[in-house]
């Protein structure tokens, strides 16, 4: 289903030269075309080159492919530099960008895609929760992690399993804020990956907005973000604390250290607003865990033995 989803959108002769390398494509993670560079595959964590450059004419078939021919109806996710399509896989773009009134309205004369492959890897949560959860409930967690470490798919993982309950917690309504469509991975509304069947999505919504209202709409008992990173996404998560949800986030960052002295989560981690921080790594897997602490910083656990690979 993978292969099909991803080659439906790739022009005849990328098609041929990904099948001559005998691609895996439960180990593929990124597709990226540059016009007039090589067509670079991210695979088992590795760059892999192969013997083909995108061209104008390449970039410009696939875009007509993922919109269906009709590009001018996607302004909306144009804006936001994505389109979501079916399975949940997700094409970023970069080009020209349109400007009005300051604001970004659109892109043109796009140059580059990055076909990230959406990947659920069921379960690989579970040696989390021991540390994240007390007498069925959650505690707020905090998940730090550079880019390509699996935050996403982790945080995907947690989601679904709160939702549905496990050994650990009692299922809860969870609210879940998908500003880039990657965690559910939305197709014309519907999620795509496993979310659990007490979770609610707000698909293509800005965090900050999107908190306030699942929390005064839907009654959630967790509220989950990726990659916050705004002032008004921190007053937004204090909200949803004050309001008596548990709230599941995760930054980008390298270490606790790193994120306690950024000033935008100073407060966060001074005001002890988290009671679990987990910090990913990509040392001898990704999705390695480097250490999960409680909120005065001590570490409760360290990912030594490679177990679940994300």
């Amino acid at each position: 289903m993978k292969y099909k989803q991803i080659m439906n959108i790739l022009p005849s002769e990328v098609k041929h030269v990904i099948d001559r390398e005998n691609i895996e494509f439960d180990h593929l993670q990124e597709i990226r075309l540059r016009a007039g560079y090589p067509i670079i595959l991210f695979y088992k964590n590795k760059e892999q080159i192969l013997p083909l450059n995108g061209t104008e004419r390449i970039i410009r078939e696939t875009l007509d492919y993922v919109s269906n021919y009709s590009l001018y109806a996607y302004e909306n996710e144009l804006r936001q530099g994505f389109i979501t399509i079916e399975g949940g896989h997700r094409i970023g773009m970069a080009g020209q960008v349109i400007i009005e009134d300051r604001k970004i309205k659109n892109l043109k004369q796009i140059s580059s895609l990055n076909v990230r492959i959406s990947h659920e890897i069921l379960n690989c949560a579970d040696k989390l929760f021991p540390y994240i959860t007390r007498n069925k409930q959650m505690y707020h967690t905090l998940i730090i992690s550079p880019p390509r470490c699996g935050k996403t798919t982790l945080l995907r993982d947690m989601i679904r399993q709160i939702s549905d309950g496990n050994k650990w917690v009692k299922g809860c309504t969870v609210g879940v804020v998908d500003e880039r469509s990657e965690l559910a991975g939305c197709y014309r509304g519907i999620p795509q990956n496993q979310m659990g069947m007490r979770t609610d999505v707000l698909d293509g919504c800005p965090k900050a907005e999107g908190m306030l209202m699942l929390v005064r709409s839907m009654s959630p008992q967790v509220v989950a973000v990726d990659e916050i990173g705004a002032p008004e996404d921190v007053q937004a998560i204090k909200y949803a604390m004050h309001c008596g949800c548990k709230m599941i986030a995760t930054v980008h960052g390298e270490t606790l250290d790193e994120i306690q002295r950024k000033p935008l989560f100073e407060q966060l981690v001074n005001e002890r607003c988290f009671e679990r921080y987990v910090v990913l790594q990509n040392i001898t897997h990704v999705g390695q865990i480097a250490g999960i602490y409680d909120t005065y910083g001590k570490m409760l656990y360290q990912d030594t033995i490679e177990e679940h690979q994300i």
